[in-house]
């Protein structure tokens, strides 16, 4: 009896264990994030159209053995980076976009039919290449339609416009586009930092414009304000200035009348003494001239009639000496014609003998280079003694100074020596 329980309790064991394998073998549970494709048998979704799988989403279902293949599809969201280099945008400027797009596997129909058809038996990595080359051809396609001003500067309009780009493409492979960041935009031509230099620029210059008014105002508002303080001051001034002059004009009106009155009295004592002065000075030139012409005038007068006859005797005897000279001079030139050549040489001996005395050196010591012998006496002594003095006076001079009276005679007396032919050219 135990042997017969412990038997069908051993077979009903193997029998649940077996129901729970096969169970557990053709039961699949699909999670919520998840998709369950049963591929084998056919269903109908529409007029004249069939399907050859069925889909199962966040629940469990039964595959039919020997007829249906399980295969589980991911929809989870996945990252994908979409890097752009040197895609060209619509002013030609190339561009280096940086992104981060989430995408998924669509979860409804008939994204997720699409996407069964594309992408089952595939693995993770390749859906998400496949999807980031789709995302990076939308991006460059939207790039070319936009200038980079508008890329860089309304970034998630550009994202925008990708989306829409793009999301046809993902539909058709049953992908679905989350989310789509554009996180940086570049050039590698600086154009971007140009723009933004230039921007910066602007900027920085409506700023400096903005403080250069504002201080402009404000330099006119305290111009204005110390113009208008100054103008009150000078006004004040200006007032109390004009009471100062009326007060000195007063002043000097008062004191003009005192000085001219004044003035007028000194004038008059000063004309009094002038007119005084000058019936003195009238007597006074008086005195002075009958003085000047009892001391001056009437010696001098003396003295001119003096020096009158005195000059009348000077020029008398000058006349008569001059008359005395002339005649001498007169009967001088023509002895000097009647002697003929030798006229020179007496008149230079006549001026000559005056000198002889200091010529002769007698004042001086002697010295004797030479001795010249004189005739003795004959029995004239008067042209003995003329002979002697001459011959002595003449060696004296030539002693003395060097002439020679006898060589300058004779020469004189000698016939002048006869031409010599002139020279011929090239003559010795």
């Amino acid at each position: 009896m135990i042997g017969i329980v412990l038997v069908i309790l051993v077979t009903t064991a193997v029998v649940v264990g077996m129901l729970g394998f096969v169970v557990r073998s053709l039961l699949f549970v699909s999670e919520p994030n998840e998709a369950l494709i049963f591929a084998g048998t056919r269903r109908q979704i529409g007029p004249g159209e069939e399907l050859g799988y069925r889909i199962v989403r966040g629940g469990r279902s039964m595959r039919t053995p020997l007829l249906e293949a399980v295969h589980r599809m991911d929809l989870t969201m996945f990252t994908i980076d979409v890097v752009v280099q040197n895609a060209y945008s619509k002013g030609g400027i190339p561009l280096n976009v940086v992104g981060v797009a989430n995408v998924k596997v669509a979860g409804d129909e008939p994204l997720l039919d699409n996407a069964i058809e594309r992408f089952l038996g595939k693995t993770r990595p390749e859906v998400m290449r496949i999807a980031k080359e789709t995302l990076e051809g939308n991006l460059r396609g939207v790039l070319a339609q936009l200038t980079p001003e508008q890329v860089n500067e309304d970034k998630t309009r550009f994202a925008q416009n990708l989306i829409e780009e793009a999301e046809h493409d993902m539909h058709r492979m049953g992908l679905v586009l989350e989310t789509l960041k554009i996180q940086n935009v570049s050039d590698d031509v600086g154009y971007l930092n140009s723009i933004g230099r230039i921007r910066g620029a602007a900027v920085r210059r409506e700023a400096a414009i903005a403080e250069a008014n504002a201080q402009s105002e404000a330099a006119v508002q305290k111009a204005t304000n110390s113009m208008e303080s100054e103008i009150s001051r000078l006004d004040a001034d200006l007032e109390i200035s004009r009471q100062q002059f009326k007060k000195r004009i007063a002043d000097a009106v008062s004191k003009r009348a005192a000085m001219i009155a004044e003035a007028e009295g000194q004038v008059a004592a000063t004309i009094a003494q002038v007119k005084a002065e000058i019936e003195r000075q009238r007597a006074r030139v008086l005195q002075v001239q009958r003085k000047l012409d009892a001391e001056v005038v009437q010696p001098a007068e003396a003295d001119c009639k003096a020096a009158e006859e005195r000059a009348r005797g000077d020029a008398a005897r000058i006349v008569e000496q001059g008359k005395a000279q002339a005649g001498a001079l007169r009967l001088m030139v023509e002895q000097y014609r009647k002697v003929g050549p030798h006229a020179r040489e007496v008149l230079a001996l006549q001026k000559m003998l005056p000198l002889v005395w200091s010529v002769s050196g007698a004042q001086q010591k002697l010295v004797i280079k030479k001795i010249t012998v004189l005739p003795r006496r004959s029995g004239g002594g008067d042209e003995s003694d003329l002979a002697r003095s001459a011959i002595g006076t003449a060696e004296q001079l030539r002693a003395a100074t060097g002439i020679d009276l006898a060589a300058i005679a004779r020469r004189l007396g000698a016939p002048p020596p006869p031409s010599k032919p002139p020279i011929p050219d090239g003559g010795t």
